[in-house]
């Protein structure tokens, strides 16, 4: 337990970021979601929309730190191959 003024000023800031945290990647699973759902229902042009819409959302997630910016860019391009490959 933190005795220090210093370690609960800690907790307190460490339990605020790791519940923002939790809703960006929570946030970033739901897009994500939406964007396979629309693949799995062989509609291109919704996933393309979905897809539009998470690319934003899963950078962002990587820029505040949440997971790496590799992490991020390889989810994007696996996504977008994805739908690509709904057209062909």
């Amino acid at each position: 337990m933190a005795n220090t003024s210093s370690a609960k000023k800690a907790t307190r800031k460490i339990l605020a970021r790791t519940a923002i945290n939790r809703s960006r990647k929570s946030r970033v699973r739901t897009f994500v979601r939406k964007v396979e759902e629309a693949i799995a229902s062989g509609d291109q042009a919704a996933a393309l929309a979905a897809l539009r819409a998470a690319q934003p959302e899963i950078m962002r997630a990587a820029q505040k730190g949440v997971m790496h910016r590799n992490t991020a860019s390889r989810k994007i391009s696996r996504l977008a191959g994805r739908v690509k490959a709904l057209g062909a």
